[in-house]
């Protein structure tokens, strides 16, 4: 099977053994692992910052980097989750965008030749241009229809996203693994981040893959569905809030007795490792693919 890895911009700039963590594990599963180099960002934080045409133009970018593989992997609930969730939307509604734009250089025909036939004109291409953005949008949510023009943006980014998936997805649903061949004797913490949950609904799929690894001891985390307060953006727009969430994940970490805390996206873990290690927990921070590719040879 041809893999791509999507490393994402975290990853690629703080967190590089994630990265290659991820190639050792999935070549030791019998993967053709490749990582293409003109990737880039996903557009997540354009998105979500309200800049969805340079998020689009992204979008865009990712599709002609990643066609024609197998499978897309990504260390990163968070992003997998943008590529599946917000792509299809984008190029819906870039469709629509580019489709109002034609419909507004289209000369108006009856009663154009009055300010107030030019008015009437303008209300109606308005009024027809929302109406076709809203009901592509909501179309958007039901992910990419049917019939889309061949090349078309949204036909390619129907045909690539149901092949982008989180890590544990890729171990559990398409290669049918669980018991990976790792070995990590310590007492581990698992905290289910949003975006795997809430959108990806990776379920169980990480916790099934640790509870077979040699030597682990795997520990409930209280709150574990509450959010550690990073959220990307959310943590610098609302500082104090972000630091409330954060403290309450701290504290209840802190009450498992565990010596590393994995989770499957390196952003909320450097948010919350941050605080761990100001407060001297001696906790440290593991992603769940550097758990998986250590074996005893390795450690």
């Amino acid at each position: 099977m041809r893999v791509a890895l999507f490393i994402t911009c975290v990853n690629d700039t703080l967190f590089p053994g994630t990265g290659r963590a991820v190639v050792t594990l999935l070549r030791r599963l019998g993967c053709d692992v490749e990582f293409p180099r003109a990737q880039t960002c996903c557009g997540q934080m354009h998105v979500n910052t309200g800049y969805p045409e340079e998020g689009t133009r992204l979008a865009r970018h990712f599709v002609d980097v990643f066609a024609g593989y197998d499978a897309v992997v990504a260390p990163s609930g968070s992003c997998a989750a943008m590529v599946r969730e917000q792509y299809p939307r984008l190029a819906r509604a870039s469709a629509s965008r580019t489709s109002a734009t034609r419909t507004s250089a289209a000369p108006v025909m009856a009663g154009s030749g009055t300010p107030g036939g030019l008015i009437a004109g303008t209300a109606e291409t308005a009024e027809t241009a929302e109406t076709a953005e809203t009901a592509e949008t909501a179309g958007a949510v039901e992910g990419v229809a049917a019939g889309d023009a061949p090349g078309s943006l949204a036909a390619e980014v129907a045909e690539l996203v149901p092949k982008v998936y989180d890590l544990s997805e890729f171990l559990v649903d398409v290669l049918g693994v669980t018991d990976v061949g790792a070995y990590f004797p310590h007492r581990v913490t698992y905290h289910p981040t949003c975006h795997s949950m809430r959108i990806l609904r990776v379920g169980d799929r990480p916790t099934r893959l640790l509870e077979q690894v040699r030597g682990l001891e795997l520990v409930p985390l209280p709150g574990a569905d509450e959010c550690c307060g990073f959220g990307g953006t959310f943590s610098v727009k609302n500082p104090a809030i972000s630091a409330a969430m954060c403290a309450d994940k701290v504290h209840n970490v802190a009450t498992t007795g565990a010596e590393v805390l994995c989770a499957a996206d390196n952003s909320c873990l450097m948010h919350i490792g941050g605080a761990l290690k100001r407060q001297r927990t001696g906790v440290r921070i593991m992603h769940l693919a550097e758990i998986l590719a250590t074996t005893e040879a390795t450690r």
